[in-house]
């Protein structure tokens, strides 16, 4: 895009009421005609005032229709946000980011309903992050309640939250590979199938997962729009619709992953191969990086519990997005986030098979790179789990890695690091060329290299590069 230019955000086609557009880094949202008695009434409710100024709704002015130019159609009005640093995903989310998007919408419900207003769907898509923040960013969902509606969004809310939080609360088996194979969700006739019959027997189960499962098959086999009609013709006092509301918020709250065990990576920043003061060299060193550069979105790749990520923000990043695939770790750097109230978001990852474009037309949901411009990086002991344990080309690993940014830190473990050997020690060693000479060879053919350190009597080394102009 260039110039003054204007695109629609193609997440944004679904809705007739209103569009999503881009334009000089800047978001808009026009609101046509058909929109905008409920928009109207929304308003002078004062809810999504008052939920904007609590920041949990996307902030929103009234800006001039012109502002679009033809691009936007014709529009009743146009309204302007605040840019987020980082759209994520609820397939890159964690058990713990999940289940409080969850409630986010959730609360956001029963305090627009105690206002007359209520929302028309519950994609978990109009839900995203600022750091472990939820904020609700469909301001066209909103729309005046009417007396004795059904809440139509049940099915969408079990499918897009609860199923998926159930499928590791009930079953152990984390959410990530199906909802990012299944867009819209789990459906809860799938889930159904694989929950034992005495977990059936539970009320809440029975309600939101059995009764909804008997209600999908009655639609496929009478057709989707039979089924909407018998929806649509059910009437819930106010009073009954805000109870099942509060009753399934209490559910959610006290949901927990089953699979406590532990994971492999979660205990990796107490019980690593750092002698002492190691971890404080690499700590410095990160923190040189960061108050140099100062990037405004840093990724860390491979972040683990988010230290590090935490070092480079303490030290002038100005928010960091980390990325990894242990679900242990990642659940715990999400808690760390909240608590210490970080510009840090942490997401399921796996860095050889990173979120593609997928969707309608391959763009409505977009990969890692068409998401956000990052210009710092974080890349500390993840080299040699790409190139050893995943058997991708050393070469192929730092390209990867220089073309996400054009500045970062990079950190190479040698072969006799004792995770490294680990790594080795149930295969053979096939990567004769698993070496720090060829690792400088490969970042020096794309990159400056700035700085470098030692910091393990093994030969652990960082690198901060500089990106060679194409």
């Amino acid at each position: 895009m260039t110039g003054s230019e204007s695109r629609s955000d193609l997440a944004s086609f679904r809705d007739p009421a209103g569009r999503v557009f881009l334009k000089d880094g800047r978001v808009f949202r026009a609101v046509y005609r058909p929109a905008l008695d409920d928009w109207t009434s929304v308003v002078e409710s004062g809810v999504l005032q008052s939920l904007a100024a609590a920041g949990r709704v996307v902030a929103f002015d009234e800006v001039s229709r012109d502002v679009l130019g033809g691009e936007a159609g014709d529009p009743a009005l146009v309204l302007e946000h605040p840019r987020l640093p980082f759209v994520s995903y609820p397939y890159e989310w964690p058990f713990k980011a999940l289940k409080a998007a969850a409630l986010h919408h959730l609360d956001i419900q029963i305090d627009a309903l105690d206002g007359g207003v209520a929302l028309s769907d519950a994609s978990a898509y109009n839900v995203q992050f600022l750091g472990a923040k939820p904020i609700f960013i469909d301001l066209l969902s909103f729309r005046r309640y009417r007396e004795g509606e059904f809440w139509l969004g049940h099915r969408q809310f079990c499918e897009q939250f609860l199923n998926p939080l159930l499928l590791r609360a009930l079953v152990g088996v984390p959410h990530n590979a199906w909802y990012r194979g299944s867009l819209e969700g789990i459906v809860s006739a799938e889930l159904s199938r694989l929950l034992p019959l005495w977990r059936k027997l539970s009320w809440n189960v029975l309600t939101h997962v059995v009764l909804q499962a008997s209600l999908h098959r009655s639609a496929m086999a009478h057709g989707e729009a039979v089924d909407a009609r018998k929806i649509r013709k059910m009437s819930l006092s106010r009073q009954s619709y805000r109870g099942l509301l509060t009753r399934l918020r209490g559910w959610v709250s006290h949901l927990a992953p089953a699979d406590k065990e532990g994971t492999v990576w979660r205990d990796y920043a107490k019980a690593n191969s750092y002698a002492d003061g190691e971890a404080e060299r690499k700590r410095a060193f990160v923190a040189a990086y960061a108050a140099q550069v100062r990037p405004s979105l840093l990724w860390d790749i491979g972040c683990n519990t988010g230290d590090f990520s935490a070092v480079a923000l303490a030290a002038g990043a100005g928010y960091a997005v980390g990325f990894d695939f242990d679900q242990g770790a990642v659940d715990l750097a999400f808690d760390r986030s909240a608590r210490e109230n970080l510009r840090f978001q942490p997401l399921i990852f796996d860095a050889a098979n990173p979120s593609p474009d997928q969707g309608w037309r391959q763009a409505e949901r977009k990969g890692l790179r068409a998401r956000a411009d990052a210009d710092g990086l974080l890349a500390l002991a993840l080299v040699h789990h790409l190139a050893i344990g995943r058997n991708v080309p050393l070469g192929q690993t730092v390209d990867w890695l220089v073309d996400l940014a054009p500045t970062g830190v990079i950190e190479f473990v040698p072969k006799g690091d004792p995770m490294v050997r680990e790594l080795l020690k149930l295969r053979d060693d096939i990567f004769p060329d698993y070496g720090i000479d060829a690792f400088v060879a490969a970042l020096e053919a794309r990159a400056r290299i700035v700085r470098r350190e030692s910091i393990s009597s093994e030969g652990r080394t960082l690198f901060q590069f500089e990106r060679r102009a194409a």
